[in-house]
């Protein structure tokens, strides 16, 4: 939907009017319009509203929300005062602890991302693309490679955690407060799209708290939704909207910042260099299909806040 604003304007006044009387003491200031603040506080409600409201038919690439946390991950923020900001520092700062994961199969080999969140190798990632690996490989930013264990699944959130073999002293991720993430909100997005490790891109937040319904693994195959309009990119394959068992919904985070095949499991992050998503999730035209899907600008990340929840049990071996 196309918004328009109209420039006001007031009309002409042609009439001449005599200059006041010399002795004729300076107005006095005018006070400050207070309505524009009025206007732009409902303009900050309704954009909330708008947020919350929409529904989407959304196919496995991008939770649900929860709040809380857990220990033994990072705090605080990894970016510094320089270059706090800006998406060079932001990129520099995030980008050792953002990986890329290869999950081999008896239906094939996938690639994803993975988010480190403790020196010793632990990486969140989505469910989807580990989901039925006999195998995986996870490439760190310096090109190094370790095989990893998965710890736990939940496929109702589409997160899992994984753990590398015999690492440590890796630089953690920052993990912030979705909690705190406004509609407007500059982010950057990191991940490997294509298999093009550490790509990074840029946006906004668009939306907050969408309604996704997602297919629960990478190896289902796309299905017909009797409403057109809605397919959903992951690992190369399109899916159509269903409400059936084998799909779950969640709460997500919307952003135009680019997302593409191989980006599920990245990281969306806000300025402060915090994790504030892990991405998942990307609407593709129903006109592309496969290799010829790309981003048009809706992205879907599982709030952090739902990952930090659901740690604890995705380390006893399953979700919350």
């Amino acid at each position: 939907m196309t918004d328009y604003f109209h420039r006001s304007g007031a009309p002409d006044d042609t009439h001449a009017y005599p200059p006041p009387p010399p002795y004729a003491p300076a107005p006095a200031p005018r006070a400050k319009a207070k309505r524009p603040v009025a206007l732009i506080a409902a303009v900050a409600i309704v954009a909330a509203a708008v947020g919350g409201g929409a529904s989407a038919l959304v196919g496995e690439f991008a939770g649900d929300t929860g709040t809380g946390g857990t220990g033994s991950v990072a705090t605080g923020t990894n970016v510094s005062q320089s270059s706090r900001g800006t998406v060079a520092g932001v990129a520099q700062a995030v980008s050792p602890g953002i990986v890329e994961i290869s999950a081999t199969s008896d239906a094939g080999r996938s690639t994803g991302s993975g988010v480190i969140i403790t020196s010793d190798g632990e990486i969140v990632t989505n469910n989807h693309v580990i989901s039925g690996a006999s195998t995986v490989k996870v490439q760190l930013s310096d090109g190094k490679t370790y095989e990893a264990d998965v710890l736990g699944t939940d496929p109702d959130k589409d997160l899992a955690l994984i753990k590398l073999q015999d690492a440590s002293g890796l630089k953690a991720a920052t993990l912030g407060d979705s909690g705190k993430v406004n509609v407007g909100d500059e982010v950057v997005a990191i991940g490997s799209p294509e298999g093009l490790t550490g790509t990074v891109t840029s946006g906004i937040v668009s939306a907050l708290d969408r309604d996704v319904t997602v297919a629960k693994d990478e190896e289902q195959q796309p299905r017909q939704d009797p409403r057109e309009g809605w397919p959903f990119e992951f690992g190369g394959q399109q899916f159509n909207g269903d409400t059936g068992e084998s799909t779950t919904t969640y709460k997500a985070l919307q952003t135009d910042a680019s997302l593409n095949p191989g980006n599920s499991g990245g990281a969306l992050i806000n300025m402060n260099g915090e994790v504030i998503g892990i991405n998942s999730a990307m609407y593709s035209p129903s006109s592309a299909t496969g290799s010829t899907a790309g981003s048009v600008g809706l992205g879907f990340a599982i709030p952090i806040n739902t990952v930090k929840a659901d740690l604890d049990g995705l380390r006893s071996g399953s979700g919350n």
